[in-house]
C-alpha cells in the first residue's frame, strides 16, 4: 500500500480525488489542507472513519509543518491541488494567490526533495495559456500569457517545478485541467453560482456579454487523469486535460435554467427572466481552449462524461442538497458576493 500526500484535499476536486484512490486497496491518502472558506471536511464525511484516511489541518506554506508531515508518512506521491482559485478573488486581492500558489508550492517542492518523494504532480489550469480567442487550441508547448492574478501565480508555480525538474531531476508532472464542474463545488464558481441564485430567485449574474468559451470537464474525468499522471505520467512532461466540450458562458446559464424547470416544475421563461448582464471583469479571456493530445496519447484517458449529461446530473445534486449550499454561503460569501457583482469593477465601494 503506498501514501498519497493530496493537499488541498477538502476542496472540491481534491475530495473527488482523495474518495477516488480510497476506492482502491492499494492507496493509503494523507490529507493536508488549511481550510480557508472554500474547505470543507463535510465533502469528505463518507471517509473519515476509514483507516487509510489522514487528515491534518496545516498550511502548505508552512515549512516546519510540512517537513514534519513528510517526515513521517514519507510519502510515495504528491498531488498539490492546495491553491487560491477563483479568479474574481484574485483581482480583489493578489497576495493570498502569491502566498499559497507559488510560496507553498515552493515549500512542498523542497519537502519532497528532501525526503525523496517518487512523484509530485503539480495541479495547475489552462489558463495560464491565457486567451485563445482566435486560432488553434493550445498544446503543452505554447508559451504562457496568464491573465489574472490567480493564472499568473499558476504559471509562476508551474516554472518552478520545472526548474526543481530541471535542477535537481525531481520526478515531477504537471496537469493543466479544463474548466472543472460537478457536486460539493464551492458556488462562486458559474455552475454552482447560477443554480444557487436560481433556486433562490436571485438574479444570474452574467460578464459582459457571456460569450466567454470554456472547455467544460466533469470532475470524475479529471480526477481519472489526474491518477493516470501520477501512476504513469512521464516525469517532466505537462498534460493538457481537457473534454473537448465547449460552450459559451451564456449558454451554460440557459442549459441551467432548461434543466432546473425540468428538475423542479418551475418555468424556463421565468428563470430565463433573471438572467442579469454586469460589467465585465478586468482581463477577462474570451476563450480557453487546450489540446489533450498528449495525454490521451501517452496514457489512454479519454473523457466519459458528455456536458449535458454531467450537468443534468450536478444540477440535480445541488437540488438535492440545498442545505449542503446554505451552509457554504456564510455571511463572507454574501460580502465576496457584494463586492463582485453588486458595484462596477475597479470602482471604490460608495
Amino acid at each position: 500500500m503506498s501514501t498519497v500526500l493530496v493537499t488541498g484535499a477538502c476542496g472540491f476536486i481534491g475530495s473527488h480525488l482523495v474518495r477516488q484512490l480510497l476506492s482502491q486497496p492499494s492507496w493509503r491518502v494523507v490529507n493536508l489542507d488549511k481550510l480557508t472558506y472554500a474547505g470543507d471536511q463535510a465533502r469528505l464525511a463518507d471517509v473519515v472513519e476509514d483507516a487509510r484516511y489522514r487528515f491534518v489541518r496545516g498550511d502548505i506554506a508552512d515549512a516546519a509543518l510540512v517537513h514534519d508531515l513528510f517526515d513521517q508518512e514519507r510519502p510515495w506521491a504528491v498531488v498539490n491541488m492546495a491553491a487560491e482559485s477563483h479568479v474574481d478573488r484574485s483581482i480583489l486581492s493578489a497576495a493570498p494567490f502569491m502566498q499559497t500558489n507559488v510560496m507553498g508550492t515552493q515549500v512542498l517542492l523542497d519537502a519532497a526533495r528532501t525526503y525523496h518523494a517518487d512523484r509530485f504532480v503539480q495541479v495547475s489550469t489552462d489558463e495560464v495559456y491565457g486567451d485563445a480567442a482566435e486560432g488553434e487550441p493550445f498544446s503543452e508547448a505554447s508559451p504562457l500569457h496568464p491573465s489574472s492574478p490567480y493564472s499568473a501565480s499558476k504559471a509562476a508555480a508551474d516554472l518552478l517545478c520545472l526548474a526543481y525538474h530541471r535542477t535537481y531531476a525531481m520526478p515531477i508532472t504537471i496537469a493543466r485541467s479544463a474548466n472543472n464542474y460537478g457536486s460539493f463545488q464551492y458556488p462562486e464558481k458559474l455552475i454552482p453560482l447560477m443554480i444557487r441564485n436560481a433556486l433562490s430567485g436571485r438574479p444570474l449574474p452574467v460578464y459582459g456579454d457571456g460569450a466567454q468559451v470554456r472547455d467544460w470537464l466533469h470532475v470524475a474525468d479529471n480526477c481519472a487523469a489526474l491518477q493516470l499522471v501520477m501512476e504513469r505520467g512521464q516525469t517532466g512532461h505537462i498534460y493538457n486535460i481537457g473534454a473537448e466540450q465547449f460552450r459559451t458562458n451564456l449558454e451554460v446559464v440557459r442549459m441551467v435554467c432548461q434543466i432546473l424547470a425540468e428538475e423542479t416544475g418551475g418555468a424556463v421563461r421565468d428563470l430565463e427572466a433573471l438572467i442579469q448582464f454586469v460589467p465585465d471583469r478586468p482581463g477577462h479571456d474570451r476563450r480557453y481552449a487546450g489540446r489533450a493530445d498528449t495525454i490521451r496519447r501517452e496514457l489512454g484517458w479519454i473523457p466519459r462524461m458528455a456536458f449535458p449529461d454531467g450537468l443534468r446530473e450536478t444540477v440535480r445534486w445541488y437540488v438535492e442538497h440545498q442545505d449542503w449550499i446554505r451552509r457554504a454561503t456564510t455571511e463572507d460569501y454574501e460580502t465576496y458576493y457584494e463586492s463582485v457583482y453588486r458595484r462596477t469593477w475597479n470602482q471604490p465601494e460608495s
